[in-house]
């Protein structure tokens, strides 16, 4: 069964398209290195939650929205390897400082999923 990185994150609003571009770069890379596919969506329909919330979770600002985004591989073997030649490719070289959003606040992780119907 395939494996799946999953992100959540807080994008200034008025930097959406600065974030597309970034987003396509890395899915070139990722998918160079053995990504079945990357899907990244633009919060959209997300409330905020009196307990918890995507929003709380990344602690968004009035002027950003939530992102919610993941990459597809074959299975955990490809990803890891994959993960770290991208990290390794020279296009994924910048400047963290101007990254359009706050990679403190970017939460992320690996999963196996349990079902794909």
């Amino acid at each position: 069964m395939n494996y799946v990185d999953g992100y959540v994150l807080a994008v200034p609003k008025d930097k959406k398209d600065a974030y597309k571009k970034l987003a396509l770069q890395a899915a070139e890379v990722f998918k160079a290195h053995g990504a079945i596919s990357v899907v990244e969506c633009w919060g959209d329909d997300v409330p905020d939650g009196e307990l918890t919330s995507f929003p709380m979770a990344v602690k968004c600002e009035p002027n950003e929205t939530v992102v919610f985004s993941w990459t597809t591989w074959p299975n955990k073997a490809v990803r890891d390897k994959g993960l770290q030649k991208s990290m390794e490719d020279p296009r994924m070289e910048m400047d963290t400082s101007k990254l359009p959003f706050d990679g403190k606040r970017l939460i992320y992780g690996g999963f196996e999923p349990l079902i794909n119907e």
